[in-house]
């Protein structure tokens, strides 16, 4: 018995021993890397750093982390950031988000986070490779709102980058139930009262095919640049409004797609109209537009209803048969 004791005392003297060794690690990353960032131009601190979670985790939380980059103009701060990972592997990491109002910012324009229950998560292969298999956010109910009140909000958020079988495919998945435009984006989109408060569905489903696989290089080097998307499903629906999509396309080295791209639109006349309150285009150009998307629908039995391709190639898109103009470029910088 007292044998037994004795090794039960050794084997926890020692994990004592590397559960403060490996938090004092992660803590001298957490500064290296703050202190990175500021070596960088950027403005990059906190108020304090603590550690916790004996003995089976490892809890770091940040009092009023503060981030940004001068060069984007784009900067972060919050009351708090707890990063949370298994005492056992420390490449699993959790991020929870303060629920109190976080600040992101473009230069002059800032905008205000609300979240319950905000998460990311982080999860790396061992290895000094260290590859990504999944990065996760999610969140309860959440609200952006800006100075004249909520832009946008939903019940909930769901946004998974997976790894599959094949190291350099991910899997998307993104969900945001309850999603909800402001006040002042349902004016300027002027959208009608007959359109509920919030969508019935908001949700993207795909798989991209990168160069290679996502792991600390895309840090060091370069980020790896996708080859390859397949949209399984795109899906928004809003009242009578009605989006989806599905298809596939591949990405050259320039970063020009080249597919098709399936759409299905119910009340598409409406969309247009709401399309051109926002984006504020010339009157001649949406004429042009409406009279090729007429043309479409009468191809099928309901002409309030589109269903038609996206065609890329060369760096071009059409709909259908009617040139659109230049594709966006898929380059990740």
């Amino acid at each position: 018995m007292i044998r037994l004791l004795k090794i039960l005392i050794v084997i926890g003297l020692l994990w004592s021993g590397y559960w403060y060794g490996a938090g004092h690690l992660l803590r001298l990353g957490i500064e290296r890397w703050f202190s990175a960032q500021e070596a960088r131009g950027w403005q990059a601190e906190y108020a304090g750093l603590s550690t916790s979670g004996y003995p089976l985790r490892h809890i770091n939380m940040l009092t009023s982390p503060a981030l940004a980059d001068p060069g984007s103009g784009i900067a972060w701060q919050a009351d708090w950031l707890m990063l949370e990972s298994p005492a056992i592997w420390p490449g699993r990491q959790t991020l929870r988000f303060a629920p109190t109002p976080q600040r992101l910012s473009h230069f002059d324009r800032t905008a205000v986070i609300e979240a319950q229950d905000m998460a990311a998560g982080l999860h790396l292969h061992p290895g000094i490779a260290l590859e990504l298999a999944q990065l996760s956010l999610s969140a309860g109910p959440w609200e952006i709102s800006g100075p004249d009140g909520a832009v946008l909000e939903g019940d909930g958020l769901t946004v998974a980058m997976v790894q599959t079988g094949r190291p350099e495919t991910y899997r998307y998945d993104i969900d945001a139930p309850g999603f909800s435009p402001g006040h002042g984006l349902r004016r300027m989109a002027r959208a009608t009262e007959t359109l509920p408060a919030s969508f019935e569905a908001l949700s993207v489903a795909m798989d991209v095919t990168f160069d290679r696989p996502w792991d600390r290089r895309a840090l060091e080097e370069r980020r790896p640049q996708p080859v390859a998307i397949e949209l399984r499903l795109a899906d928004l629906r809003w009242g009578g409004l009605t989006i989806m999509a599905a298809g596939k396309i591949t990405v050259d080295g320039a970063g020009r797609p080249s597919g098709a791209i399936v759409l299905k639109a119910e009340n598409w006349r409406q969309m247009l109209d709401m399309a051109q309150s926002v984006w504020s285009i010339p009157q001649a150009a949406w004429d042009s537009v409406e009279r090729g998307l007429e043309l479409l629908a009468r191809m099928g039995s309901d002409p309030d209803a589109l269903d038609v391709q996206l065609n890329l190639r060369d760096g071009f898109v059409a709909l259908g048969p009617f040139p659109l103009g230049q594709a966006p470029q898929l380059v990740l910088r």
